[in-house]
């Protein structure tokens, strides 16, 4: 059986990145969701909140598994004993990061492949930083997401003032 791991801060999980998990499930047989913090970006959701939000949109999927990890991927996918890397990718810009980080992981970890699975059309827009900015401004974001994490985002955002510093969507 092959090992996949999909690595990703999924802050929020977003209907894209069920796309890639959906898919996943029928290449591998079984899939780990690895949820790490991205000490680039400022998390709205704790790890631990983003770990349930998946397991709960997940529970219908029968080979996935859901799990957290710090450090390098390519020492997480050693320790499951898997064998690829999945990464969804939206926009050729997207390709140009995870080349440089898939060519990066084989040179940690050489025996690691990393497989690609492009986005539905439908998702190639979708990203988690433009959900929060949206949901901040008070915006609907549920054509984005799924129901569950649409109410985590209205009960984490419940009572904040809308912040600026981005161009204002809608």
């Amino acid at each position: 059986m092959t090992i996949a791991v999909y690595p990703g801060s999924f802050d929020p999980v977003t209907n894209g990145h069920l796309d890639v998990i959906r898919r996943g499930t029928r290449i591998f047989g079984r899939l780990i969701v690895a949820v790490a913090d991205n000490p680039a970006k400022q998390s709205l959701f704790t790890k631990e909140e983003r770990v349930t939000l998946i397991r709960e949109v997940t529970k219908g999927i029968k080979n996935v598994e859901v799990d957290t990890f710090d450090g390098l991927v390519v020492d997480y996918v050693r320790k499951q004993k898997a064998q690829v890397i999945l990464r969804g990718i939206r926009t050729i810009s997207d390709f140009e990061y995870e080349y440089q980080m898939a060519m990066t992981n084989r040179t940690f970890c050489s025996d690691v492949e990393t497989v690609f699975v492009m986005t539905h059309e439908e998702f190639s827009f979708v990203s988690s930083r433009l959900i929060k900015e949206a949901a901040q401004l008070g915006g609907d974001v549920g054509a984005f997401v799924p129901k569950e994490v649409e109410k985590a985002l209205k009960k984490k955002l419940a009572g904040s003032k809308p912040q600026g510093g981005g161009i204002p969507l809608g």
